[in-house]
């Protein structure tokens, strides 16, 4: 007990969860976007995926953290294309075609992966961190929340951007219409299958981010199957936030913590399984949608294609 009361075991805790829960939140958020313009993204794990590896793969050739981010978001947003024109488009089932770009870019990228390191898992550089001065030196609190990578401060941020975005902005109404009302949304000369693909392409760029943070800043390497689900708690994350980006970075920080479990029981020189530990997450997943997602309010249009009655 006084293992995990101790300062090392609290801060190793805390520090993992905003690591670990940075993705998720990219991606929760992402969910969110699609969501309200009803459109249900369920290759949002393929579109982490292929974040991961190509920003990986940008970060270690160029040397740059921010040239992987740039390339996660171009793999992001390249299976984001497929599931725009696929389902947006031409109005397929965007569960199937969802499973099916997700297994399509794990293996995929587990083939390129063979092709260009064999079995060798090279690693990034250490990771640059920003540090606030004075804030960053308290203890326990100051390595938490004032020393992270960049983009960790730019994640917490865009959580305040989509709160003004989605209830200040034309753009969020739009969003809301297309989600809720999208045969008004189409009377009012605003196009239903332009607001969702940018809305599914958006999706795209920040599940790409938020697979490459996990790649280049979380893990250091690239690993096939390294999402391991974080894009299906990303979508768990969208359904129960209700519309709310705050909610979307609670839940992500409790699910990170969770992750972060494992790291932390290390520090403290506990032997527990890590089979058992790697569990948590997605027990919590099961708990938590038990408890609430009978509460969770989503949009009529929610994985429906949208045909205009004048067709």
């Amino acid at each position: 007990m006084d293992a995990i009361l101790s300062p090392a075991f609290v801060t190793a805790l805390l520090l993992g969860a905003v690591t670990a829960g940075t993705p998720l939140l990219l991606a929760g958020l992402g969910e969110q976007i699609a969501e309200k313009a009803g459109v249900l993204n369920i290759g949002i794990e393929g579109m982490m995926l292929m974040g991961a590896y190509v920003g990986f793969v940008a970060a270690f050739t160029t040397g740059s953290f921010w040239m992987g981010f740039a390339g996660g978001a171009a793999g992001g947003v390249a299976v984001a294309v497929l599931m725009s024109i696929l389902c947006v488009r031409l109005g397929m089932n965007q569960i199937v075609i969802g499973i099916a770009l997700t297994l399509g870019a794990e293996g995929l990228t587990a083939l390129l992966h063979h092709f260009q390191f064999s079995r060798s898992y090279p690693r990034l550089p250490d990771v640059p961190v920003l540090e606030i001065p004075g804030l960053a030196a308290i203890p326990v609190i100051g390595p938490v929340l004032f020393a992270h990578h960049p983009l960790v401060y730019l994640a917490v941020g865009l959580v305040v951007l989509l709160g003004w975005l989605f209830r200040r902005t034309n753009m969020g109404l739009n969003l809301e219409a297309a989600g809720q009302k999208p045969g008004a949304l189409d009377a009012a000369g605003v196009g239903v299958i332009a607001t969702r693909t940018w809305a599914v392409l958006t999706t795209g760029a920040l599940a790409g981010i938020g697979g490459a943070f996990m790649a280049t800043v979380g893990a250091g390497l690239f690993v096939p199957f390294m999402t391991g689900g974080a894009g299906f708690i990303g979508i768990v994350l969208a359904m129960l936030a209700r519309g709310r980006p705050l909610w979307v970075m609670l839940g992500a920080l409790l699910f990170g913590i969770s992750l972060a479990l494992t790291t932390a029981f290390q520090v403290a020189g506990f032997n527990i399984p890590t089979d058992v530990v790697h569990m948590l997450p997605f027990a919590m997943v099961i708990v938590v949608l038990v408890l609430f997602a009978r509460h969770s309010v989503l949009p009529p249009a929610l994985g429906l294609p949208y045909v205009r009655s004048d067709r």
